[in-house]
C-alpha cells in the first residue's frame, strides 16, 4: 500500500493518533525538542513537511525536523526515530 502524500487529512489522522494514542510521546517531544522543562499539557496539532507544531500549556510550539517529510511513511518513521533518540529517563 502506498504512503498519502503530507496533506492536511494526514496531519489531522497523525495528530488524532498521537493525542488520542501516544499523548505520553508529545509531552516528551515537547520535553526534549521544546525544551520545555515541565509541560502540564502538549497536544499534537500540525504536522508539515517541514514541522510538527503542538500546543504546549497554550502556547504553540514549532519543532522542525532534520529533514523534509516526503509522505506519511516518512512522517511515522521520522516521529518514531525522534522518540526513540531521546535518552532514557
Amino acid at each position: 500500500m502506498p504512503a498519502d502524500p503530507l496533506t492536511t487529512a494526514v496531519s489531522t489522522r497523525i495528530c488524532t493518533h498521537m493525542n488520542d494514542d501516544h499523548a505520553e510521546a508529545v509531552l516528551d517531544y515537547a520535553r526534549h525538542y521544546g525544551g520545555i522543562e515541565s509541560p502540564e499539557s502538549a497536544r499534537m496539532v500540525a504536522v508539515t513537511p517541514n514541522s510538527m507544531e503542538l500546543e504546549v500549556d497554550g502556547s504553540s510550539l514549532q519543532i522542525p525536523f532534520d529533514h523534509t517529510l516526503t509522505d506519511s511513511e516518512d512522517a511515522h518513521r521520522t516521529l518514531v526515530a525522534m522518540l526513540r533518540a531521546m535518552p532514557k529517563a
